[in-house]
């Protein structure tokens, strides 16, 4: 849906605060994209019905197809980067890995950041050297550490971890490459051992990378997939053996999308996600009392209210609601811009006490940004599938080892820095 606008104001005069969407509703992602979008669209929504806005500014918002390729991502942001009818650009949301990552120098040169929750370059963290990057909430690293961690959990402590095999299965591409070297450095850290498998896009044949597995007899087995390459996974492994409860699907091979085409071998199937299934969260009452029951929902298929993949638009929804909320009470009650957007988002601090009063309790983590931290939270949930829905069977969100992280993080953020030229901020937080 697009969204109506009036006649050209000037950014001084402009009521509504633009928020431009690159979607992709076709194309070989578009099962997964569909209901994210539902859900951060019914938030807004939700947002301008229920609050009257942002402090009395509506949101107002357009979508632009991108089929989740990059040179259509490129052309989408430079199509809506100077904003609409006088209200500017806050934050862009490249809805996709590779095009974030071919927008890195551009949103710095523009002044507009861009938002990536759960996917992203994970060096990006570090805002000193990467001012309009922000990959909120659970990195690639923290994806993987929180998995590792969650092996930990099952076999009874870290210590245990030494002599495992563990196998990461990951799309052939920058996305699914983005956690060797970490993985890398874990394995040497914990002693387990380290075995990398590339599937080719888009993944739906790999008896090959299934056969490995059963002579190389891994311990677990990291799935890091996306789209068709998640169900065939599944259903290859059940045809070699090996258990689906010894599986721990990445953030982008957790959703129902994910495990109903493989039907009845996906019961048992785990999945580590910063975006926990379920409609019982207070928020989604509140969606569907005064959004879906009137009618208001972008939601096509009811089926996925409350889905891991809705529940991912709902959480960037409030990340981005939220950091243009402390931006506000800086900056004035009033649209704000791509610079000031980015002031609000290293100040945002989503307490427990905040998510409370939003209603988003157990639904998002608690976040706080900073300069130095563009990150903010750095756990998951890990889900698991019972045939019919997904049940979360770990101890609350599973941290990540953020302390051995951070390091890492920021020598590649100074590496980065070294071969771009960039003079990193100063930042004491």
């Amino acid at each position: 849906m697009s969204a109506a606008f009036g006649t050209t104001v000037s950014a001084e005069d402009a009521k509504t605060q633009y928020f431009p969407l690159a979607t992709f509703r076709v194309g070989a992602y578009a099962s997964s994209g569909i209901p994210a979008w539902a859900g951060e669209i019914d938030y807004f929504r939700y947002i301008n019905e229920v609050e009257g806005g942002i402090n009395g500014i509506k949101l107002v918002w357009d979508e632009c197809e991108t089929n989740w390729e990059v040179e259509k991502g490129v052309e989408c942001y430079e199509r809506v980067k100077a904003g609409k009818d006088g209200s500017p650009v806050p934050i862009f949301l490249p809805h996709g890995d590779p095009i974030s990552k071919a927008l890195t120098e551009k949103s710095v040169a523009d002044k507009i950041p861009l938002v990536t929750i759960a996917y992203g370059r994970t060096e990006a963290i570090d805002g000193r050297v990467f001012p309009y990057s922000f990959p909120v909430v659970f990195s690639f690293w923290s994806e993987a550490s929180s998995a590792v961690n969650f092996i930990a959990e099952k076999v009874g402590g870290k210590d245990k971890l030494k002599g495992l095999k563990i196998a990461t299965v990951y799309h052939d591409s920058p996305y699914g490459k983005e956690t060797q070297v970490l993985l890398a450095h874990l394995a040497k850290t914990y002693g387990f051992e380290d075995i990398q498998i590339p599937v080719p896009h888009p993944g739906n044949e790999q008896s090959a990378q299934w056969a490995k597995i059963r002579q190389l007899k891994p311990d677990w087995v990291f799935l890091r997939g996306w789209g068709v390459m998640t169900p065939v996974a599944i259903k290859t492994a059940a045809k070699v053996g090996f258990p689906v409860d010894h599986i721990v699907g990445g953030i982008w091979s957790g959703s129902e999308e994910d495990v109903r085409p493989a039907g009845a071998v996906a019961k048992g199937y785990l999945a580590i996600t910063p975006f926990p299934a379920g409609a019982n969260f207070e928020i989604h009452q509140k969606l569907k009392k005064y959004i879906l029951d009137k009618g208001l929902s972008d939601l096509k298929d009811p089926k996925s209210f409350g889905s891991v993949y809705y529940n991912s638009g709902v959480d960037e929804a409030i990340v981005a609601v939220e950091a243009i909320r402390t931006a506000q009470a800086h900056f004035g009650e009033r649209p704000i811009n791509g610079e000031e957007a980015q002031w609000g988002l290293e100040h945002l601090d989503l307490s427990e006490k905040r998510l409370a009063e939003i209603g988003a309790t157990g639904l998002q983590q608690p976040l706080k940004l900073s300069a130095k931290d563009h990150e903010g939270g750095g756990a998951g949930k890990v889900l698991q599938w019972d045939g019919e829905k997904w049940n979360v069977v770990s101890n609350g969100w599973v941290k990540s080892d953020r302390e051995l992280l951070l390091p890492l993080i920021y020598e590649r953020a100074a590496a980065y820095a070294r071969e771009k030229g960039i003079t990193p901020r100063d930042a004491t937080n």
